[in-house]
């Protein structure tokens, strides 16, 4: 019985791709694994890379290739590939600390939980680090801090029958694949358990999707993942349960995140007109919302100001 898949898309990863792998397998000793690396269209030398770990490790790695583009596209064929009970999504230039599996399979196990998320340690490119907690099950509200969290992929444990059960997908053909699903996982399941332990390290690479230094046209993708993310708490009927919540994330992706770029390139000007015509149609109270209120007074104006670009 395999007890977990692995899951990482690749693509043009040959400067991070043998660190990545490496921590894997090493977490991976004495736990019946496998690590599903999927190609994801990569014109640098990641297949080589990928082939030569699975001609050493034949019984754990599994090469497999995704022709579509994009994470989202990978992630999703990864896990019609998977056979192990439980499921993690494992980015291509990180690496995960040594004993990351088998405490996050303890857990799980005996909590019997479907989801377990995980705490995470931010590398820099300076060598300062700093960590984002997880969001524990004995903590006051621990599902409005979820929701509003905005997590990653990377940072849960996930049971595959679970996840298969309520067949989800991260939607695919935009950069912003794992928003409109991520923060919504808490509402199909009261079987949740944390490990609030620096268990992963997410390196910040200049070249990475997120840290462009030129103008892509993807930072719009903002757009129709947060209105996916609203679709489908409406679909569950969560929509007014957790409206603070909602209202908070929209609030922080349009006005703060996504803004920066926006405000960097010349090309991202309109994307302040989008944000505020969908804070209109969503969240039009959005000025009252108790979450903002409790920002510091700095963060508060920059969010007005923001918005009346």
């Amino acid at each position: 019985m395999i007890q977990i898949s692995i899951i990482i898309p690749v693509y043009n990863a040959e400067k991070y791709l043998e660190r990545c792998v490496k921590s894997v397998i090493l977490a991976l000793e004495k736990i019946h694994g496998e690590i599903l690396l999927i190609d994801n269209g990569s014109t640098d030398k990641s297949v080589e890379i990928i082939q030569k770990f699975r001609k050493k490790y034949p019984g754990v790695i599994r090469a497999l290739q995704c022709l579509k583009p994009g994470a989202g596209t990978a992630r999703n064929y990864g896990v019609t590939e998977a056979r192990g009970n439980y499921i993690w999504f494992v980015d291509a230039d990180d690496e995960i600390r040594e004993d990351a599996v088998s405490k996050l399979l303890t857990e799980a196990e005996q909590k019997k939980a479907d989801l377990v998320m995980l705490g995470m340690k931010r590398v820099y490119k300076n060598g300062h680090t700093d960590y984002l907690s997880a969001v524990r099950p004995d903590e006051d509200n621990f599902k409005s801090r979820f929701v509003r969290y905005g997590l990653g992929p990377v940072q849960v444990l996930a049971k595959r029958n679970w996840w298969n059960q309520y067949e989800f997908k991260f939607k695919e053909g935009i950069t912003q694949e794992d928003m409109e699903m991520m923060s919504a996982l808490i509402l199909y399941t009261d079987k949740y358990a944390a490990v609030d332990e620096p268990l992963y390290y997410y390196y910040q690479n200049d070249d990475s999707v997120l840290h462009k230094t030129t103008w892509d046209p993807h930072a719009f993708d903002i757009f129709p993942a947060l209105e996916g993310l609203y679709q489908r708490f409406k679909d569950a009927e969560a929509e007014k349960t957790y409206h603070d919540e909602l209202e908070w994330f929209f609030i922080w992706n349009l006005l703060i995140d996504s803004a920066k770029d926006f405000a960097k390139f010349e090309e991202g000007k309109p994307g302040f007109e989008r944000s505020r015509q969908m804070l209109k149609k969503y969240f039009p109270k959005w000025r009252k919302n108790r979450f903002l209120k409790q920002k510091p007074l700095k963060l508060r104006i920059r969010v007005r100001l923001n918005y009346k670009k």
